[in-house]
């Protein structure tokens, strides 16, 4: 037997939660991470603004974007709000289009901004309108990209305002070009409501996700600056009976198919000389007239009312999108057809090799699902799968059916 149950590569939600659950569950684990940090995409960098004499304040900034908790579970929610408290932060980005603002997401503040109409029924007729208009020109057809099928879902003033530039910054490809599978549905929101989720529970942990993480890893034991396939621990059979692994699954296996792609993002990040920069955590910039997709002003996450005033400065972050080069963060998987085909062909070589995915359990602790395999893929970069925060947590939470 080895000196630990599990090696896990990758300290991000799902490396994290799986350790803190095993950790429970009388299992002994051992985490990498090939970052000088833990968490991952969640991590904060605490920016130190002197406030006065006796004291500063820390505004924590959000290193690798904007991450909003969010769920419906509250199983997830209380689970979360055990290791850390959470805020009462509500996302309610701002569109700016050529120096105009409007309300995120679509919704009746959006319609009066946009067209002066002040009823559900006058900003329905309108929509309804414009996507007859859409529809009629495609000829009995099917959207055949992501700009006809937008156009399909919203109309033109809607999506040339608030979509298609924003979009093509994004993805660094015209909408013309992206397939129309990307939205499959745009919300409209009949409300004066701009609470940009549906979900019951949202917010940031008090103190920021470092807490989160540190609380999740407080008994487990860590090593950063540790890249797996470069270090000792790729015999991870020397020191640990199976292997959880959360890198990306191309990597894995040497890029033999070929690599697969992502789109990435970069910051660039500054002290402002002023308490309220913007007014609100995130404006999105919707024309290519400026070359970010948006701005983060960090403060906004965890400072409400007078607090926003006592800190004299404020940190911003302009956040660019680019295609992902060696030496980034790869961010979010590219499912056109190319991609998704060479994701399946890495998923029957892990299945070959006797590697199974998080689906393929229900449960952790039963010898038999594991049907004789010792490694196991999940996350983001392992499934080459988009995730939100709380969907990852859930999943490791019914793995080890924490609830029994």
């Amino acid at each position: 037997m080895g000196k630990y149950d599990y090696l896990i590569v990758g300290s991000g939600l799902f490396g994290a939660t799986f350790a803190y659950c095993a950790h429970i569950s009388g299992k002994r684990c051992f985490v990498i991470d090939k970052r000088p940090h833990l968490g991952v995409n969640i991590y904060f960098s605490p920016t130190i603004i002197p406030t006065s004499e006796v004291r500063d304040t820390v505004i924590n900034v959000h290193k690798y974007g904007a991450h909003i908790f969010h769920t419906n579970n509250k199983k997830v929610w209380d689970f979360v709000n055990s290791i850390v408290e959470f805020n009462r932060y509500t996302n309610s980005p701002i569109a700016n289009y050529k120096g105009k603002l409007y309300n995120l997401p679509f919704n009746m503040n959006t319609f009066h901004q946009m067209w002066g109409v002040n009823t559900p029924e006058e900003a329905k007729a309108k929509i309804e309108e414009q996507k007859a208009e859409a529809v009629a020109a495609l000829n009995g057809r099917e959207p055949q990209n992501l700009e006809e099928q937008a156009l399909c879902l919203v109309g033109k003033d809607i999506f040339y305002t608030l979509i298609k530039e924003y979009t093509e910054k994004q993805w660094g490809r015209k909408c013309t070009e992206l397939p129309a599978f990307i939205i499959k549905r745009l919300p409209v929101r009949m409300v004066f409501d701009n609470n940009y989720f549906n979900d019951r529970y949202q917010g940031i942990p008090i103190g920021g996700y470092n807490k989160l993480i540190e609380g999740l890893f407080e008994e487990i034991e860590t090593k950063t600056d540790v890249d797996f396939f470069q270090s000792e621990y790729k015999d991870w059979q020397k020191i640990a009976d199976r292997l959880v692994f959360t890198g990306a699954i191309d990597e894995y296996f040497d890029f033999c198919f070929g690599k697969l792609d992502w789109r990435t993002v970069s910051f660039k990040t500054r002290i402002e000389n002023s308490p309220n920069y913007q007014g609100n955590a995130v404006v999105n910039y919707t024309s290519h007239e400026k070359p970010y997709t948006r701005v983060i002003e960090h403060k906004h996450f965890e400072m409400f009312g007078q607090d926003i005033y006592e800190c004299p400065k404020t940190v911003v972050s302009e956040e660019y999108s680019t295609e992902y080069k060696p030496g980034m963060e790869p961010y979010y998987p590219v499912n056109d057809d190319r991609n998704n085909l060479l994701v399946e062909r890495y998923r029957e070589l892990a299945h070959q090799e006797g590697i199974i995915f998080p689906e393929e359990l229900t449960y952790m602790s039963k010898e038999a699902e594991w049907k004789g395999a010792s490694v196991l893929f999940g996350g983001r970069l392992a499934e080459y799968k988009y995730y939100d925060m709380a969907p990852i947590i859930e999943k490791v939470l019914t793995l080890w059916r924490t609830d029994d």
